[in-house]
C-alpha cells in the first residue's frame, strides 16, 4: 500500500524505496534536473533536483521519500540556485543553440527556459575542447558535454562496455575514452549501444542523417520539459539520442 509526502503543499503517493524525484515525476510534478534517469542509480552530481526537505536541502534523486515528509521545490529561492546551476553550465561549455541540431531536444536548454535563464551571468570560460569524428557513425561533439555521467552509466551498466570516464577536477574535468589511442574510432562502441542515445545534450551526433527533425517539431519544442517530465527523447523524436 503506497504512503504519501507533500511537495508544495501537494500530496504524492509513494512506493517504500521510491526517492523524492521517482515518486514526484510518477505522480506527474516535474522537479528539474540533468543527470537523473530512472534506468540507473542516481548519484546526484548536477544538483538540479535539489529540494527542502524537512528543514534541510537535499538532492531529490538520493532522497528517499517517507511517510509525512513536507518538501518545497518550486520556490523562487530554489529556483534562483537552479538557475545559477545551469548559467554556470552554459559558460563552462561552448553551447551555441540558433546552430545546435539539438535544439529543442535539448534538456539543458528546455530547462534553462523552464528556468527562466534569459542570460548568462558569469563570463564565458570558451575552454578548447575537440570533435572526435574518428568513427564512422558517430560523431562527439565535446564542446557539449555537461559531465551528467549517463553515457559514463549507460556504456557500464547497459552495454558492458565501460567505454567512457571523467577525467580532472573542475573546470578541467572531461569526458574521457578507454580506447588505444582515446578515440572512439578505435574502441569497440557501436551506434546501437544505450550510451550512444542516452546524452541528454547534443555530444553524440549520428553521421547517417543530422537535422530530419524539423525545428518547431522537436520534443520540447511542443511541450515544455515540466510537461514533458521526464520522457527523454527516442528515435524519431530527435537524431542525436
Amino acid at each position: 500500500m503506497s504512503q504519501t509526502f507533500e511537495i508544495d503543499g501537494q500530496a504524492i503517493p509513494f512506493e517504500p524505496g521510491q526517492t523524492i524525484i521517482d515518486a514526484s515525476l510518477t505522480a506527474g510534478l516535474y522537479i528539474p534536473h540533468l543527470c537523473h534517469h530512472p534506468e540507473f542509480t542516481p548519484h546526484g552530481s548536477c544538483r538540479l533536483c535539489i529540494v527542502e526537505a524537512g528543514g534541510r536541502m537535499v538532492s531529490a534523486c538520493t532522497q528517499p521519500a517517507a511517510e509525512g515528509l513536507k518538501v518545497l521545490s518550486n520556490t523562487e529561492a530554489i529556483n534562483a540556485e537552479r538557475r545559477t546551476l545551469v548559467q554556470m553550465l552554459f559558460v563552462e561549455g561552448n553551447h551555441t543553440c540558433p546552430g545546435c541540431e539539438k535544439s529543442g531536444a535539448c534538456q539543458l536548454q528546455a530547462v534553462a527556459y523552464y528556468l527562466q535563464m534569459l542570460g548568462p551571468r558569469f563570463p564565458h570560460f570558451y575552454p578548447l575542447r575537440e570533435v572526435d569524428a574518428s568513427h564512422p557513425e558517430i560523431a562527439l561533439d565535446l564542446n557539449r558535454c555537461i559531465l551528467c555521467e549517463l553515457c559514463v552509466r549507460a556504456s557500464r551498466d547497459v552495454d558492458g562496455k565501460d567505454l567512457f570516464a571523467i577525467a580532472g577536477r573542475g573546470t578541467g574535468a572531461h569526458l574521457v575514452i578507454n580506447s588505444p589511442d582515446g578515440t572512439l574510432g578505435s574502441s569497440n562502441f557501436s551506434i546501437e549501444d544505450r550510451a550512444a542515445e542516452i546524452c541528454p545534450v547534443g555530444v553524440f551526433l549520428r553521421k547517417d542523417g543530422s537535422y530530419q527533425v524539423p525545428i518547431g517539431e522537436r520534443l520540447y519544442d511542443r511541450q515544455p520539459i515540466d510537461v514533458v517530465g521526464d520522457v527523454h527523447p527516442v528515435e524519431g523524436e530527435d537524431d542525436n539520442g
